[in-house]
């Protein structure tokens, strides 16, 4: 089992900052995952990567959890977190909330307490909830999965539930 503190090593790049094999492992992950086990086939260089500070965990030489951040006003004018994802090999083993843990702590470093949004799975609903984000919204199909918008407010204490 993964001590995520220890054994991973953890990085945060611009997208002009990110080698070619940094690129490429970004990539393979979020197809590995979102196109083939979750079988959605999608588009998943939207355009958007190269406006993003990309977060991610390796694992010797393989990238096995990443995020896309985004500033407030890039995507809309809250923050935004976007393209989770964790590799089968580190789930359940706490990889996913250091991942997210570190990507609002760099959103609130670079921004300070500012509102997170976040595109969530219905499915993980319990798990971004857990990092003061709530429901923002209805339900919608996205590629076939049910998902929620999330917000995760400047004063947490706030709801808008």
């Amino acid at each position: 089992m993964y001590d995520c503190a220890v054994t991973l090593q953890w990085d945060l790049r611009a997208f002009s900052e990110l080698t070619t094999t940094e690129l490429y492992g970004l990539l393979r992950l979020r197809q590995e995952v979102f196109v083939v086990e979750q079988n959605c086939p999608y588009l998943d260089a939207d355009g958007l990567d190269d406006q993003a500070t990309h977060l991610f965990a390796l694992d010797g030489k393989v990238i096995v959890a990443c995020a896309r951040l985004f500033a407030p006003g890039v995507r809309e004018e809250p923050a935004v977190i976007g393209r989770v994802v964790s590799a089968p090999a580190v789930r359940r083993t706490g990889a996913g909330r250091e991942l997210m843990r570190r990507a609002i702590a760099a959103l609130e470093a670079a921004h300070g307490a500012v509102p997170i949004r976040i595109g969530a799975q219905k499915y993980v609903e319990k798990f971004y909830t857990s990092f003061g984000f709530v429901r923002d919204g209805e339900d919608y199909l996205e590629d076939g999965i049910t998902h929620l918008h999330m917000l995760r407010p400047e004063d947490r204490r706030q709801s808008r539930v």
